[in-house]
């Protein structure tokens, strides 16, 4: 394989509403932390968990979407790359942060949890980053009825 890749997948939860700010040139800029926890048991059968929060940076258009519709404790999908800046910490000694570069992200989780769509009860809808950073509504109607299952006339085989 020639070249690099450098892709980060996460879904967790918010751990901090985003903090929206502008940079001097005025582009946007959104941080917030989101939690993952993953889950094991060790050799006695005992549940054991740790949980990784991640800094996350939002840029443009979709910093702003981020700071309207992302909430604490909400669940999100969040699709980018790692970045490490170089700061100089109060104490006046050089420090190193990992952030990741959110490129996409998924609001995930119904309506009433504070993710998803009012009409379909579903997932809320997806902010693209790179060319587009625009938010995508799906907010379209689902195929299933009011039941829960699919209309008869709807089943295509």
């Amino acid at each position: 394989m020639s070249g690099s890749l450098n892709k980060v997948l996460l879904i967790g939860n918010l751990g901090r509403d985003p903090e929206l700010k502008a940079t001097p040139s005025g582009q946007s800029v959104a941080r917030f932390s989101v939690a993952t926890t993953e889950t094991w048991k060790n050799q006695s059968g005992e549940k054991q968990s740790k949980t990784e929060w991640h800094n996350i940076v939002v840029w443009g258009k979709q910093a702003e979407i981020a700071e309207k519709y992302l909430r604490k404790g909400k669940q999100v999908m969040i699709e980018g790359r790692i970045q490490y800046r170089e700061y100089t910490g109060q104490d006046g000694v050089k420090k190193t942060a990992c952030d990741i570069r959110c490129d996409n992200f998924v609001m995930l989780g119904r309506m009433e949890d504070g993710g998803g769509n009012r009409d379909s009860g579903g997932y809320g809808g997806r902010a693209t980053g790179g060319g587009s950073q625009d938010f995508e509504d799906h907010g379209a109607p689902s195929p299933m009825g009011a039941s829960g299952s699919f209309p008869d006339d709807d089943i295509p085989f």
